[in-house]
């Protein structure tokens, strides 16, 4: 069976490749194409066009698409019980008397297809309808044929195993975040002189860096394509079952990872916060401005704008004895690189170099793109907001969903790339499980260290003291 290609060829500049083996007539009904590209088409035709015969196979480009957008408009179970009903219609394979040959010039295709479909979506599967059909289709074709027995095991083994993995992931988070308290919470059991803080767990700013990209690496590749769709799921307007958009919006992954971005932000701004003494707190900030330049020449612009976030939140910026010790020429140059004017004109530059840099990469260190996430969302959301799902004539408008299509394989391309770097496990430890403070105690300890400058500061300043330490 051929093996599927990598995603970096599916998409070329203007959006995706033509179909290689496509012999399916353009003018197919119910689908509109214009210079050779499809535009818009009924969902039903859409569907047919899925599925594969003797004769015709659907590009990739045009898989992935389909099986991303799709979601919009039915759930993947309903589409896999009518591609599973259209396989075995149009190519009679609940026929008893059918010859084998004719399953023999089928069966590579549809298995092609469900092999595509479990490698891109696994999580579609987690729903134990998409298993039935997919059990029940599979075992159509390979009854009587070892060769197609031993591929479908394969498949459905590798399945099982990215599921497990899934869950496994899923306990680690659950079981971190079961355990995450308050920072002021610790420094109240514990007397200061023996609190730790990242610079005696790791005092080089290039390995924290490099173990930032291990987290920023390992979250990433849990994140399933289809989350980004799901994320800005919307009723169908010509759809009448409502039950189809009351389910809750499998983004879990997607979420976990902006929960890390705002915990790394917050660690930030609490480990600059934290020292008594005001040469503590600056080399503090020139030790992480030293980490967020090494994250940028990585190419790990996530870790980045985290650490940036932390040192501009109030609490932090507001420390102006302190920042007077801190040589702030280098951080004055990152922020210029993530500066929001112009749509973040510098930082996306920064990114396609980065993604240039990729795609000709030697080592796996110069192929680590790592996009400021929260952007990409919400580049993602712009584009969907933009552009309607349908046409006025009803007909899906697949031009928009060719876009879509574009911006996540450029992410699944990005997710896909191994960490190079040695784990330290205790850095790790400590980066994802170490007590941070909230908004409120990272107000106190700021005013603990630098006074309040006027009386709304004050103000707040003896309220924090009353609720947190027990004292006015």
């Amino acid at each position: 069976m051929p093996q599927t290609p990598p995603f970096a060829v599916m998409f070329d500049s203007n959006g995706y490749n033509r179909p290689l083996y496509q012999s399916k007539e353009d003018n197919c009904e119910g689908l509109y194409y214009h210079d050779n590209n499809l535009l818009s088409g009924s969902l039903e035709a859409l569907i047919q066009h899925l599925v594969p015969s003797i004769d015709y196979y659907p590009d990739r480009t045009y898989i992935f698409t389909f099986l991303l957008s799709s979601r919009l408009f039915m759930h993947p179970f309903e589409l896999m019980a009518k591609v599973c009903h259209l396989c075995v219609e149009h190519q009679r394979l609940s026929d008893p008397s059918l010859d084998k040959s004719q399953i023999r010039k089928i069966a590579p295709k549809i298995l092609q297809l469900l092999t595509e479909w479990t490698e891109t979506f696994p999580y579609d599967f987690r729903d134990e309808r998409m298993m039935r059909n997919l059990k029940d289709l599979t075992h159509r074709i390979a009854s009587g044929e070892e060769t197609y027995r031993k591929t479908v095991h394969q498949m459905i083994q590798v399945l099982i195993r990215k599921l497990a993995t899934l869950g496994q992931y899923e306990e680690v988070l659950a079981k971190i975040n079961a355990t995450s308290t308050d920072r002021l919470t610790v420094l109240k059991s514990k007397p200061q002189s023996i609190q730790r803080d990242i610079i005696t767990i790791c005092s080089d700013p290039y390995t924290l860096a490099q173990q930032l990209t291990h987290i920023e690496l390992e979250r990433l590749n849990y994140i399933g394509p289809e989350e980004f769709v799901q994320a800005f799921l919307q009723k169908d307007p010509l759809d009448n079952d409502k039950s189809c958009y009351d389910e809750p919006k499998k983004t879990r992954n997607l979420e976990a990872y902006v929960e890390w971005f705002n915990r790394l932000s917050y660690l930030v701004a609490t480990e600059i916060c934290m020292p008594v003494k005001k040469k503590h707190r600056a080399r503090m900030i020139e030790y992480f401005i030293d980490v967020a330049r090494e994250c940028f020449n990585i190419g790990n612009f996530n870790s980045l704008m985290a650490i940036i976030s932390g040192m501009n939140m109030s609490p932090v910026s507001r420390l102006k004895k302190t920042w007077t010790k801190v040589k702030t020429a280098k951080f004055d140059i990152l922020e210029h690189q993530m500066d929001p004017s112009s749509n973040f004109y510098n930082y996306r530059t920064a990114l396609r170099a980065a993604a240039q840099r990729s795609l000709t990469a030697q080592s796996s260190r110069e192929k680590i793109v790592i996009p400021f996430f929260s952007l990409f969302i919400k580049d993602i959301y712009f584009l969907n907001e933009g552009c309607a799902n349908r046409l006025p004539n009803g007909h899906i408008n697949f031009e928009k969903f060719w876009e879509l299509a574009k911006q996540v394989s450029e992410f699944m391309i990005w997710k896909q790339v191994e960490c190079p770097f040695e784990k330290e496990r205790k850095t790790l430890q400590y980066l994802l499980t170490v007590p941070v403070f909230s908004e409120d105690a990272l107000y106190l300890a700021s005013y603990e260290s630098e006074g309040p400058e006027n009386n709304t500061e004050k103000d707040r300043w003896k309220s924090l003291r009353s609720s947190f330490l027990g004292r006015a």
